[in-house]
């Protein structure tokens, strides 16, 4: 593996050691900037945790300054996974460098990400099942939908209702998918929401994340039982 400097923004905690590591991706041309704002509110919830905010692996070839992790020009159905794994490894690559660098385990390393972002994360998941212990997808959806259900990463789904660029059913579609495989996933969609990080939905992503126990730890238990 490459090493390679970190670009983008962190955020470390005042004490030591970190205890949890969360790592934010950005939508298709925007900036690790935009993400500030929620990595600010998980920090006031999380004060031990470190923030990494990466910039997207490439220039937006739309215009502008921003970063995009693949182009959607001439994005089809049929072609969007091809374009997501040519660039997987750089997200590991990141995910693994910051780990080693922190100290912390995969079991507490989260992958938060918004529509561009929530799709490199998640399929993230399904190739590198337990390199993170969570996936939070904001108005996101998977390249396409999983065959095997990741076993030791908890996704969950948060989507607005009237999200007009990546439409809620492709959030519904997977957490049916999931559930049909014994995944282990949550769906909140929040009413008369579009494609943003609503504040309904990043509150109901701190109460998942406090409150969610992984179904790998109730199996776990039951058979301890």
């Amino acid at each position: 593996m490459t090493d390679k400097t970190f670009q983008g923004i962190e955020i470390l905690p005042e004490a030591t050691p970190v205890k949890q590591l969360f790592i934010l991706l950005h939508g298709v041309g925007a900036r690790a900037t935009d993400l500030v704002p929620l990595a600010t509110k998980l920090k006031r919830v999380f004060p031990s945790a470190a923030f990494l905010l990466p910039d997207g692996t490439f220039p937006f070839d739309g215009g502008g300054n921003g970063r995009q992790w693949f182009s959607i020009r001439g994005v089809t159905e049929e072609n969007r996974s091809g374009r997501v794994a040519e660039v997987m490894s750089n997200l590991y690559d990141i995910v693994q460098q910051a780990q080693d660098r922190l100290n912390v385990v995969q079991t507490d390393t989260a992958l938060v990400g918004f529509s561009q972002g929530a799709i490199m994360a998640l399929e993230f998941a399904k190739k590198h099942d337990g390199k993170v212990g969570r996936v939070l997808s904001f108005s996101g959806r998977f390249a396409a939908l999983p065959e095997k259900a990741p076993e030791l990463t908890t996704l969950h789904f948060l989507h607005g209702e009237n999200d007009p660029v990546i439409p809620v059913a492709h959030a519904r579609s997977a957490y049916d998918r999931l559930m049909e495989l014994n995944g282990d996933a949550t769906l909140d969609v929040a009413s008369l929401v579009g494609h943003e990080i609503h504040p309904a939905l990043s509150d109901r992503a701190i109460e998942r994340l406090q409150t969610c126990i992984p179904l790998r730890s109730w199996q776990k238990a039951l058979e301890g039982a």
